[in-house]
C-alpha cells in the first residue's frame, strides 16, 4: 500500500537523534565524573526504553478495509467522543455532521482515508497546542484540513481535520492536491496524542456511538446517502 513504511521512517529519524544524545550524555558523564558508570548506564537504559516506546508508538498495522460501496470508515484509531453538527465552510460549504475521534498516546497515529476520492482541499493552519482532550481544540490548535470528493463534481464532499495537541506537535500529511486516494489508504501521521475530526454531509447515516473505539481504515462510522 502507498506510504507504507513512512511511519517507521519517522521513528528511525527520531531515534537517530536520541541515540546521538544518549551517547553524548554518557560520554560527558564519563569525562566529568569518571566513576559515574551507574549514572551513564541509567541514561543508556532510559534511552533504550524510549527507543522501544518510539518503535511501538509508530507501529502501522495494515487495515482490513471494508469493500461495500457508500461506506465511510474511521480515519483514525481512537475513541469517538463527539457526534454533532457544526458549520464547516472551507470544505463542506456550511452545516455538516461531525464525528470526532480522540487519539491517546497509546493509539496508532497513522491516519487513513475515510473514502475513495480526490483531494480537493489541503490547508495547514498554525495555532496553539491545547490538550486534545478538549473537544473544541480544533478551533484553536494547529491543524491540517483535508477535503475529499467521492467521485465527480456533483459527488458529496468529506472533510478530515488533523489536529495537533499538547504533546502532538507535528502533523505530517502525505497528500497533494488533485491526488486520488483509495479508501483506507494511509494519508498522514500525527506524532503523539491528538484528535481527528471527520466532516460528513447532513444526509449521512451515522453508524457509531459515543465512546465507541475505532480502528483507522477498518471501523465503519457512517454511510453516505
Amino acid at each position: 500500500m502507498k506510504h507504507q513504511g513512512k511511519a517507521l521512517g519517522a521513528a528511525v529519524a527520531m531515534l537517530s537523534k536520541v541515540v546521538i544524545g544518549v551517547i553524548f550524555l554518557s560520554g560527558m558523564f564519563s569525562l566529568v565524573w569518571p566513576k559515574s558508570f551507574a549514572l551513564a548506564a541509567l541514561v543508556a537504559f532510559l534511552g533504550l526504553l524510549f527507543a522501544v516506546f518510539t518503535l511501538w508508538f509508530f507501529r502501522d498495522p495494515n487495515p482490513q478495509v471494508p469493500a461495500e460501496p457508500g461506506l465511510v470508515i474511521a480515519p483514525a484509531h481512537g475513541k469517538v467522543d463527539v457526534i454533532d453538527e457544526l458549520d464547516e465552510p472551507a470544505v463542506m460549504g456550511g452545516r455538516c455532521r461531525r464525528i470526532s475521534i480522540f487519539l491517546s498516546v497509546f493509539d496508532v497515529h497513522v491516519q487513513q482515508a475515510p473514502i475513495a476520492g480526490t483531494v480537493t482541499h489541503l490547508q495547514h493552519t498554525p495555532g496553539k497546542y491545547l490538550n486534545a482532550l478538549n473537544t473544541d481544540s480544533a478551533a484553536h490548535n494547529e491543524n491540517v484540513l483535508i477535503g475529499l470528493r467521492a467521485g465527480e463534481a456533483s459527488a458529496p464532499m468529506i472533510g478530515v481535520r488533523l489536529i495537533a495537541g499538547l504533546i502532538a506537535r507535528r502533523i505530517l500529511p502525505w497528500l497533494t492536491l488533485g491526488e486520488t486516494v483509495a479508501r483506507g489508504e494511509r494519508i498522514s501521521l500525527i506524532q503523539f496524542g491528538s484528535r481527528v475530526d471527520l466532516y460528513l454531509p447532513l444526509s449521512s447515516e451515522i453508524l457509531v456511538k459515543l465512546g465507541q473505539p475505532t480502528r483507522g481504515g477498518e471501523t465503519i462510522v457512517a454511510r453516505l446517502k
